[in-house]
């Protein structure tokens, strides 16, 4: 098991306040070193393509907005693409900050594959979007991502309002509820982390939970829905 990364986690969950407060141009957020792929599992994996990933479903799209504010459709970042979505929100003290530890593992992991750097990408998309407007979500990707990997893309999304967001997380069956005393710790809402792979056709294909958000299985789904394509 990785100390840095365990390390990581717990510093990143100590940036996250000055992360989710207004964003400050002239005082960034420090960027969190993360080396290497994610803590070892225990189970071993099958080769890519040694197994199938059935279609589970149609992949949801929505109106959304990016870091600079940017109107866009959810369903039109699909096309042609293999995507890792994950649902999240800057304020999270405990899941959030070890899935986004885990998806900077998967960008640099694909980084290592030209064909992966070419056609994956990473979608975080926040469920509060009355705090996590397009300059916060901004400054938490820059936290976030390698500043060094230019692919495969890694973008943060965010809603226009609470409005636009509810169809698209019933149509992902993505819990969110307010905690009773949204001053306690971990932040103010409650959820479950799940993490979708959509393919390049736009259907679910894999649904991770917090347990198997493994970057080095996320590589091999992925490298299985590559050779799916001629």
């Amino acid at each position: 098991m990785r100390s840095s990364s365990l390390l990581a986690g717990f510093l990143t969950a100590a940036l996250l306040p000055a992360v989710s407060l207004a964003h400050d141009p002239a005082h960034p957020a420090p960027r969190v070193e993360i080396e290497g792929p994610a803590d070892a599992y225990v189970y071993e994996l099958a080769a890519p393509g040694s197994y199938n990933l059935p279609r589970i479903k149609p992949a949801a799209g929505a109106r959304l907005l990016d870091e600079t504010g940017k109107a866009l459709d959810l369903s039109q970042l699909f096309g042609g693409r293999l995507t890792v979505l994950a649902f999240m929100y800057t304020r999270c003290g405990d899941a959030c900050p070890l899935a986004a530890l885990r998806l900077a593992d998967l960008q640099q992991l694909a980084a290592e594959d030209a064909a992966a750097a070419r056609q994956v990408q990473i979608l975080s998309l926040s469920f509060d979007p009355d705090h996590d407007t397009p300059a916060v979500m901004a400054e938490y990707g820059e936290l976030m991502r390698h500043p060094d990997i230019v692919a495969p893309r890694w973008l943060f999304l965010t809603a226009p309002g609470q409005e636009a967001l509810e169809p698209l997380l019933a149509a992902y069956d993505q819990p969110v509820a307010r905690k009773a005393d949204p001053d306690g710790p971990g932040g103010p809402l409650n959820h479950l982390l799940r993490v979708f792979l959509i393919d390049a056709e736009g259907f679910v294909r894999n649904i991770y939970s917090a347990d198997f958000l493994d970057p080095r299985l996320l590589m091999n789904d992925l490298r299985t829905l590559q050779m799916e394509t001629p």
